[in-house]
């Protein structure tokens, strides 16, 4: 084990790939002014910009707070999103459905009195529903399913406040890091429209991203929330298994190893909505413990001396990108800077048992899905419907025993007993989101040109880190603190103990304050 100090970083500095550390002075004098516009603020904001202004110039909470002080109103912000949505829609390609007549139902009705009322909101189209609408999981095969049932996560969505309007684009699924299908077509990056905007939840967060809305909806069962969050330039975080409700239909994704909340461009945005969104459910089969005080509340506490392991390397040994590897220096050292300590330190772990391990229990998941709605429809699952990657899914998971299931679900709880061990010297896991700044597209959608074990190497390569969250449990956030020398961002990923989102919530509060990001936005 090595200890990180400064000088580790000399040699990465003259590249040019690292942000300046700031001095302890200038730590605890920056940041917060950006996060929040006020009144005044918003008012210049409207007669520069009109109320689209609105939407990039205040996170949700802050566009709540001019709800309730009267200076915009639920119909202007919605009529503004709806506006904002049509005219850059085309450019980037992040909604799948329209929901207005929802989102104007819903105001007619009146809206319940909550932290976001009035803030426009999207879902992520998969396994996410409202009754009578449809959700199609980037799937042809799905095309024109609506849902029995509205969610339980909708219900506390639409409890808190937010006017949902529409779903966002996912590639088929939810099975890659990019999201581009044959239904919907290509989500591009705002950043770069040459570029993925990530996935499973690169709807959401091109939308985020381009000032449609300050947040939205995501979920993550193997990256899904924090890849996206890398890739646009926005905070993510995946909650504990068992934090945010799943059902009624289910109440767990591929076995446990998926979850739902939100990318956001403020950390106080995140730490809210899951406030207003996390808890059990009718049936469900356990919960993670919450912080009494609840998590809006731990983003301006200081989260005290904390011990990290920097983990430079991916598990597998695949390289990672220069850039990628300088950002999570930099992320590094400023965290020393802020007084915790790092160590060079990482788990280790069978990459080959592990990961067919779980594949064995998402394609297995996979393939009873496609099958039990081809039983349901009369629809052969075949490729008129379903794309090469997705077929190769299921007809690997047709082939998985009860036996092989249970063996992998043993494999994937011994992984959480070795990172619980290691957490034992650890509070959290430092390492690069990805081991590459955003793709050029084309690369790792679900028709690709290649086959299905070299497209696996090359999802496996992109982001050979944020699956390990996803098999044990833990929480996971990507922090936007880096970017490319062509102006990509890059995000850094720090994942903590089961159940400890609150001392997630502390950090990330802390770094967004040291180097704020609410005002780096891509160029539109």
């Amino acid at each position: 084990m090595r200890a990180f100090t400064r000088r580790a970083m000399v040699s990465h500095r003259s590249s040019g790939r690292l942000a300046e550390v700031p001095t302890r002075r200038q730590v605890m004098a920056g940041g917060a002014a950006a996060i929040a516009v006020s009144a005044a603020e918003g008012a210049r904001a409207m007669s520069s910009g009109g109320i689209e202004s609105l939407l990039s110039s205040h996170d949700a909470l802050g566009l709540a707070g001019l709800v309730r002080q009267r200076e915009v109103s639920p119909t202007e912000l919605l009529e503004a999103a709806i506006a904002r949505t049509e005219a850059l829609n085309p450019r980037f390609n992040f909604i799948a459905q329209r929901h207005y007549d929802h989102a104007h139902k819903a105001l007619a009705a009146g809206l319940p009195r909550g932290p976001f009322t009035g803030v426009p909101w999207l879902l992520k189209d998969l396994n996410t529903h409202i009754a009578g609408e449809v959700t199609e999981g980037g799937s042809r095969f799905y095309k024109g399913f609506r849902a029995p049932v509205t969610s339980e996560l909708v219900n506390r969505i639409e409890r808190a406040g937010f006017v949902v309007f529409g779903k966002t684009t996912t590639p088929e699924l939810g099975l890659t890091g990019t999201t581009e299908n044959k239904l919907t077509g290509d989500t591009r990056n705002p950043w770069n429209p040459a570029r993925i905007a990530g996935g499973s939840s690169g709807g959401a967060a091109a939308a985020v991203a381009a000032g449609v809305l300050p947040a939205a909806h995501a979920t993550d069962g193997g990256g899904s929330i924090r890849i996206p969050a890398s890739c646009c330039g926005l905070f993510g975080l995946k909650p504990s298994r068992g934090r945010v409700p799943m059902g009624p239909l289910r109440t767990e994704g591929w076995g446990g190893l998926s979850t739902h909340h939100a990318v956001s461009w403020t950390v106080r945005d995140s730490a809210a909505i899951l406030d207003a969104t996390h808890g059990t459910e009718p049936g469900s089969r356990y919960g993670a413990p919450a912080p009494a005080e609840g998590f809006l509340a731990q983003v301006g506490k200081q989260p005290g001396k904390l011990r990290i392991a920097l983990m430079l390397d991916a598990p597998s040994g695949s390289p990672v990108d220069p850039d990628c590897r300088a950002a999570v220096q930099s992320a590094a050292a400023l965290c020393e800077s802020l007084g915790h300590q790092v160590e060079i330190a990482q788990p280790k772990w069978d990459v080959g048992v592990i990961g067919l391990a779980a594949f064995q229990v998402m394609a297995a998941a996979i393939a009873a899905d496609l099958i039990d709605r081809g039983k349901a429809t009369g629809m052969a699952p075949g490729p008129e419907v379903l794309e090469p990657i997705t077929l190769a899914f299921m007809g690997f998971g047709q082939s998985v025993t009860g036996m092989d299931y249970a063996r992998a679900n043993n494999t994937l709880q011994s992984l959480a007993v070795t990172i619980g061990q290691f957490m034992k010297r650890f509070d959290v896991i430092l390492a690069p989101t990805l081991a590459n700044p955003p793709l050029p597209l084309g690369r790792i959608n679900l028709t690709p040109d290649c086959d299905f074990q070299q497209w696996g190497q090359r999802v496996a390569a992109f982001s050979p880190f944020a699956q390990m969250a996803n098999l044990t449990g833990q929480p996971s956030m990507s922090v936007p603190l880096g970017q490319s020398p062509t102006g990509l961002p890059i995000g850094v990923m720090f994942t903590g103990r089961y159940g400890e989102e609150a001392l997630l919530y502390r950090l990330a509060g802390q770094l967004e304050q040291a180097a704020p990001w609410f005002n780096r936005r891509p160029s539109l």
